[in-house]
């Protein structure tokens, strides 16, 4: 379930980044930028299954630094 969230979070956040590109249209780069924090945060909950704890940290680290 987490990595068919994973890869609709990033599938969304590169068709958001190409749009973008394309249309000269960057009004919608918020929203990118809060799939890729959720596709970070997938990842670290990812990690934090297979018991990777110090990577799992750093992924959700990352994800707060995407939001802010």
């Amino acid at each position: 379930m987490l990595k068919l969230l994973r890869y609709i979070l990033s599938a969304l956040g590169f068709f958001l980044a190409l749009y973008g590109l394309i249309s000269n249209d960057f009004r919608i780069g918020p929203i990118m930028l809060l799939c890729l924090g959720l596709m970070f945060l997938v990842m670290g909950l990812e990690e934090f299954k297979k018991r990777k704890k110090a990577q799992g940290w750093l992924m959700v680290s990352i994800k707060g630094f995407r939001w802010i």
